[in-house]
């Protein structure tokens, strides 16, 4: 997904920031796209880190299997453990480094706005799409959003609920509670 939002400045210029949702081409930065929120892909981050441990616990998990020595069912099921456990500490990591701003300067992190929103957890890849990025870098360049579009550039996913050239709003699972708050205090049109 892409998205465009139409911004006033400052200084009373009226200009447009662009967006893409997720990476693109395996990357978070390219030139005339706003940057991600939290950069899940900066060397050697907590992260990194983190899926190399988990990389590093599935290739002993294969390990144990292939080998089926007496009591290789009880080691896999322990490491399986272990590896779910990492993994949600390693997310609840992710969703706290994740953080908000609305047009007040105020600053919630994912954790907090989906918690506030009733949902146990935010669903994977919250946070990444194109909508929030762009009011976070308006919040955080002092511009007014005047107008966003999102749209869909491509082949259609699997699901082919997404259509090459289609405009769409933002969606409600990933993007809702973030964008309650993020649209708080702002006089305009722009809703979700």
């Amino acid at each position: 997904m892409f998205g465009v939002l139409v911004v006033k400045t400052h200084r009373n210029e009226t200009g447009y920031l662009a967006a893409f949702s997720g990476k693109l081409g395996g990357a978070n930065h390219h030139a005339k796209f706003v940057p991600p929120v939290f950069d899940s892909l900066t060397e050697n981050n907590f992260l990194n880190r983190g899926m190399a441990e988990l990389n590093i616990m599935n290739q002993e998990i294969c390990e144990e299997a292939e080998l089926k020595s007496e009591g290789y069912l009880d080691r896999i099921s322990t490491l399986k453990t272990i590896r779910r456990n990492h993994s949600h500490v390693l997310q609840n990591e992710l969703f706290k480094n994740y953080h908000f701003l609305n047009q007040n300067g105020d600053e919630k992190s994912l954790k907090e706005l989906f918690a506030n929103a009733s949902y146990k957890n935010p669903p994977a890849g919250a946070g990444e799409c194109a909508g929030p990025k762009l009011l976070q870098y308006a919040f955080q360049h002092q511009m007014k959003p005047l107008a966003i579009a999102e749209f869909w550039w491509g082949q259609s996913p699997k699901s082919e609920q997404w259509k090459h050239g289609h405009y769409y709003p933002c969606c409600r699972e990933k993007c809702q509670p973030i964008l309650v708050h993020m649209l708080e205090g702002l006089n305009s049109d722009i809703s979700i």
